[in-house]
């Protein structure tokens, strides 16, 4: 296994490498903004699913296409100021979490905090997903290969992200940035065709016949489907959060740094949205509910079928969205971190790997996702509707936690923070309220149902690690008093194991030492007797009789027994066992596991194992 390891993460990282492992602006951008910048790939497809097929309004969807596009704009600009306050407020990292525990309270931390976990587990489904999904536009795979296809690039992800961020982040900056150069050549190319060459819409020939049949729609639009199709476009900003998550992993001075990126990210981001949307309204890329994305289809009929600029194209597409997961990769595990640091996740996720990434917040985040996908079917429009209600929670908190934060401390132009923070809260929050209502039955019910349920999950976890601080508490001058000592050696026969737990235990010279068999009948009893006579061995035999043949309960009875007749007593279990390498452990009994998993449970009691390994015995012994 430790062979597999390294070859799969690589050699293990000093904890003094830790500083080497930080990331410049250059990478930082493809490992924090891909998640966001990979949504101008489908979020203006997801506003035309509502549209087109929700609401059933034909050719009339791509009227308000723009208006929407512009909006989404607005408050992407807003949420980009908020959390470039909020990365020079908390430059520990942590966004929408460490900033509503400052703020706000414990309960609101940890909405923050279980709507950004939701978020980037759903982050992986769906990118990893819509990557497969321009795949399939491009080669015209079966549906069939979707969900095979997904779990391997999950695996990729996985295994990419385990050898450490530094790496991972140089790995998929090139991908990156080609999709965004193939974006930026696409959408230049679409405007100059469309306001200088003056194409027309995608021909129907070039459309499916469920599309053919969708574009023929004449119902009227209504208000709830225009705020449905509003709250889908939405999902362009998901993501936006991750560099403020993810501050101390950037080069010094990271607050600086981080804030930069995200300015970076925010540009990129809205132009590319904006852009795609125009392009949308004027080609008219009418899809079913089967076809490929609406972006390949555009790019086909910009580049005059599937020529080499196509084909970039789309590969480029299907890079960003496979690695838009990477977001996720950089942040889920170091937010785990923090909120397990704080003692409301187990402290597993505290720890780092041995490539200084906290490697089992990576594994839990791979193995949820990859459930979703199989759960879902791999489909991105089903995914979507979970997707959005997390990342909205955590704009609305991050926000409203940063108003009270400038209101208690009111530094430098701390009216003009206000007012964008209050003004995003409350957009956020309504955006929130829209996608819940409008898609609760598509599957939006789900994290509203989920969150709260890993918030009462949080504070069980808390209340556990709470009382084991006050159990081990101890106040100034305490010291255990003295207890007396009673060691019980485990046997079944004499042999070379047995003798050496036997001289073990009487060397640490205990108040009392027993030994103790367990016999199933008569013939054992005079087994075990007639060995301890012959050897003479002097410790007292005691022997339990057990003709269900159980071990674990006449043990338990007799150390209860022990305990009731002394009392500040200490017993430790001194167990012999025979120990062989990996290959063939198995072909022996185990029983001396389930014993000690018992016995652990126990008050006063400890649990010695004294192996006799095969390996160190002679050939005669053997």
């Amino acid at each position: 296994m430790s062979k597999i390891k390294k070859f799969l993460i690589g050699n293990p990282i000093s904890s003094a490498e830790e500083q080497h492992q930080r990331l410049r602006k250059a990478i930082a951008l493809p490992v924090f903004a891909s998640d966001a910048i990979s949504s101008t790939a489908y979020a203006t497809d997801e506003i035309l699913v509502v549209l087109l097929i929700g609401a059933g309004i034909g050719r009339a969807a791509f009227g308000p296409l723009i208006p929407i596009a512009i909006v989404v704009c607005v408050l992407l600009v807003i949420v980009v100021l908020s959390y470039s306050q909020t990365i020079h407020a908390y430059p520990s990292g942590g966004g929408a979490y460490i900033v509503s525990r400052e703020n706000l309270g414990k309960t609101p931390a940890l909405i923050a905090g279980s709507s950004l976990l939701v978020d980037y587990i759903l982050t992986v489904a769906v990118s990893v997903a819509g990557g497969v999904l321009a795949i399939r536009t491009a080669f015209d795979f079966s549906h069939s290969w979707t969900v095979p296809l997904c779990l391997a690039c999950v695996f990729i992800m996985t295994v990419m992200n385990l050898r450490g961020v530094k790496e991972s982040g140089a790995a998929f900056a090139g991908p990156t940035y080609f999709y965004i150069i193939m974006l930026i050549i696409l959408i230049v190319t679409g405007l100059y065709r469309i306001f200088v060459q003056h194409i027309g819409p995608i021909p129907e020939s070039m459309l499916s016949e469920e599309a053919i049949d969708i574009s023929k729609g004449t119902a009227s639009l209504s208000l709830f489907m225009l705020l449905r199709a509003f709250s889908s476009g939405a999902v362009a900003l998901s993501g936006v959060e991750a560099v403020s998550n993810g501050v101390p992993a950037f080069e010094k001075p990271e607050a600086k740094n981080a804030s930069t990126t995200l300015l970076w990210m925010g540009g990129i981001l809205g132009s590319c949205f904006l852009g795609v949307s125009v392009l949308a309204a004027h080609l008219k890329p009418f899809r079913g509910e089967h076809d490929g994305n609406g972006l390949g289809l555009m790019a086909e009929y910009l580049y005059n079928g599937k020529g080499v600029m196509f084909w970039m194209t789309m590969i480029g597409t299907f890079l960003i969205l496979i690695l838009a997961a990477n977001t996720a990769y950089a942040d889920f595990p170091r937010l785990a971190s923090i909120i397990a640091k704080d003692g409301f996740l187990p402290r597993q996720f505290f720890n780092r790997g041995s490539r200084l990434v906290f490697s089992n917040g990576v594994l839990f985040l791979a193995a949820v996702a990859s459930l979703l996908i199989v759960a879902f079917n791999g489909d991105i429009s089903k995914l979507i509707p979970l997707y959005a209600f997390g990342v909205f929670t955590g704009f609305t908190l991050s926000q409203s936690g940063m108003v009270k934060h400038h209101l208690k401390h009111k530094e430098k132009n701390w009216k003009f923070g206000i007012t964008i923070n209050a003004i995003g809260a409350i957009t956020t929050g309504l955006i929130a309220v829209i996608v819940v209502v409008s898609k609760f039955t598509e599957g939006a019910w789900i994290p509203a149902f989920l969150i709260p349920i890993m918030v009462t999950s949080f504070r069980a976890v808390g209340r556990h690690y709470d009382r084991g601080h006050a159990a081990v508490h101890v106040e100034p001058g305490y010291w255990p008093r003295r207890e007396t000592h009673t060691m019980v050696v485990l046997v079944g026969g004499i042999n070379k194991g047995v003798l050496h737990g036997l001289q073990y235990a009487k060397s640490l010279n205990p108040d009392r030492l027993v030994a103790v068999t367990v016999a199933t009948d008569d013939d054992d009893r005079q087994r075990i007797e007639a060995q301890w006579a012959e050897f003479a061995v002097p410790i007292d035999l005691n022997i339990l009789y057990s003709p269900y043949r159980e071990l674990t309960r006449p043990v338990s009875e007799f150390l209860d027994e022990l305990d009731a007749r002394y009392q500040d007593d200490i017993v430790t279990v001194v167990i012999p066992e025979f120990v062989t390498s990996w290959r063939t452990q198995w072909l022996h009994n185990g029983s001396a596991f389930a014993l000690k998993a018992k016995l652990l449970q126990r008050p006063h009691t400890a649990v010695v194992s004294v192996p006799i390994h095969m390996s160190g015995l002679t050939t005669e012994e053997k």
